[in-house]
């Protein structure tokens, strides 16, 4: 046999044995993909069993009508509020010569690091009927401040809390812009509003579609913020229905949520198919940076005071609660144990471990069988992210106690809701490393005789290692956040930093707050740092 036949031969056992060992990662990737969909089933089987005339009434009630309502008003709100934020700080970061840029770039983007009901918390403590703004104007005659509480509240809150999506996701679709075309339109007579309404605008339209994506399903899923601020909500309302034992209420809602979801991602994929062939520009050359003349300082300014109501209030609240009740103040009976730390680090470093080992072969296998099967298998995963905290919490809770009680208000019950929520995250990552492998690595393994195992061990593993540390690291730092799925599924006793602040905020001792939720802030610093580094790529 020839040099040529014996490579030919080589080349086809070895795909014969790919094509084996991907079935089974197919498979596999398959049934890790069915056991993260299973709460949906849970879910709509619990629907089910309540009676047509009934679930009927409960979804045409005029409280249903109005939570509805509520809903969709605080979803568009906050949604419009951070695109006209997200968007003009984009483009003083990335295309102006405001000073002090970089400097900018990471202050905006830092209010990520700060959960939303921490916010929401710290400005009902400062401009509420009895805050410290309150307190500081009273001897001056004001003795009443304008609502902070409803709907405006709560979308001012959250618009300062998530727009950095707006931000971000805008800055890497004018980074991949080619500055080029912009200046093509000046030379040929476009005034600076007219490149950016005909040129600019709609190539950074799908990034700032998915920005608003990103907003809208955090906003509809939030639900620490509205309760706060006193606006019902899907999510606020299904907690209390569940915890007043309105089961059959709690989960028609449920399912109502689960249906506007959908919507919203209808909504944003047909955006991005319409503007699919706008944002493909190719990128590549460097913008020439407009010159904003004396308006820079103004716009320094704003900067500063979109920072300063996001950043500095909610930490100068925080620490002003701490000093003025003392580092070892207890009151109420609501002591902080560094257990509750201890207990938040436990359950995320157990989510984050089991995310990487599932992400690992649905990422891979997504990659490189690049079959239908894999690629929904893939897709499959992040339904989980778009279900609300407490959607999933309610859908595990009725899998516990229906099917497997041994297993309900268990910690391994609550892992899995975190896993579930936060998996597409770690695959994410892992994704974008397998496909920076090249594959003639693992041919050259495979033709020295190493078998698939171990040329994934030796070759594939070692070099995707840093996203997938990456992606652990996300899921770590998202669930030590996790507020409803934590509420509604952690064990009896079982305190964390979430529900350990949830429960002495709502009994008005703000100073036994303030220590676990700066630990929170630092600790959400860190991801940050993943995110701003890894913005150019």
């Amino acid at each position: 046999m020839s040099t040529r036949e014996e490579l030919a031969a080589l080349r086809e056992r070895l795909r014969r044995e790919a094509d084996g060992d991907g079935l089974g990662l197919t498979l596999l990737s398959a049934a890790i993909a069915a056991v993260l969909l299973s709460p949906v089933a849970w879910l709509f089987l619990r629907v089910t069993d309540i009676p047509t005339a009934e679930a009927l009434s409960l979804l045409t009630a005029p409280s249903t009508t109005r939570v509805l309502t509520n809903s969709v008003a605080l979803v568009a709100t906050v949604t419009t509020a951070t695109i006209l934020l997200g968007v003009p700080l984009a483009l003083l970061t990335a295309r102006t010569d405001l000073p002090f840029r970089r400097f900018f770039t990471v202050v905006l983007a830092l209010p990520l690091v700060v959960p939303s009901y921490i916010g929401a918390f710290a400005f009902v403590s400062a401009f509420g009927p009895r805050g410290v703004l309150a307190d500081a104007l009273a001897p001056l005659g004001v003795e009443r401040l304008p609502e902070i509480y409803g709907l405006p509240g709560a979308t001012l809150v959250l618009t300062l809390y998530v727009y950095p999506y707006v931000f971000l996701t805008t800055r890497a679709a004018l980074f991949s812009l080619d500055a080029s075309l912009v200046e093509a339109a000046r030379t040929l007579g476009k005034g600076r509003v007219g490149a950016f309404r005909e040129v600019t605008l709609p190539r950074i339209v799908p990034g700032i579609a998915a920005g608003a994506l990103l907003v809208a399903l955090y906003t509809l899923s939030d639900f620490g913020t509205p309760t706060i601020m006193q606006v019902d909500v899907f999510t606020s309302y299904i907690y209390v229905a569940y915890n007043g034992f309105a089961a059959d209420q709690a989960a028609l809602l449920s399912m109502q949520l689960l249906g506007v979801t959908t919507v919203i991602l209808a909504l944003e994929s047909r955006i991005g198919q319409d503007d699919a062939s706008a944002y493909a520009s190719g990128g590549g050359g460097s913008a020439t940076r407009i010159q904003l003349g004396a308006w820079r300082w103004v716009a320094a300014l704003c900067c500063l005071v979109v920072a300063g109501l996001a950043l500095v209030l909610p930490v100068g609240i925080l620490l002003m609660w701490l000093f003025r009740g003392g580092l070892g103040y207890s009151g109420g009976g609501f002591e902080f144990e560094l257990l509750f730390a201890l207990n938040s680090i436990g359950v995320s470093a157990a989510a984050a471990l089991v995310s990487v080992l599932l992400a690992v072969p649905v990422g891979y296998v997504a990659v490189r069988r690049a079959s239908i099967p894999a690629r929904l298998a893939e897709r499959a995963t992040y339904v989980g992210y778009a279900m609300p905290g407490v959607v999933l919490g309610l859908a595990l809770v009725y899998f516990g106690v229906r099917f497997v009680p041994t297993l309900y208000q268990t910690l391994p019950l609550l892992v899995f809701a975190y896993v579930v929520r936060f998996l597409p995250q770690a695959v994410g990552t892992t994704t974008s490393s397998v496909l920076q492998v090249d594959t003639h690595l693992l041919e050259a393994a495979r033709a020295l005789g190493q078998s698939p195992g171990g040329a994934f061990r030796r070759v594939t593993l070692p070099l995707i290692w840093p996203g997938v540390l990456a992606g652990a690291a996300l899921v770590f730092l998202t669930t030590m956040k996790e507020l409803p799925a934590t509420l509604l599924l952690r064990p009896t006793g079982f305190e964390t930093l979430v529900s350990y602040i949830w429960r002495v905020q709502g009994a008005a001792y703000y100073g036994q707050a303030a220590i676990p939720a700066l630990t929170l802030i630092v600790v959400s610093a860190c991801s940050m740092a993943v995110i701003l580094a890894q913005e150019r790529r």
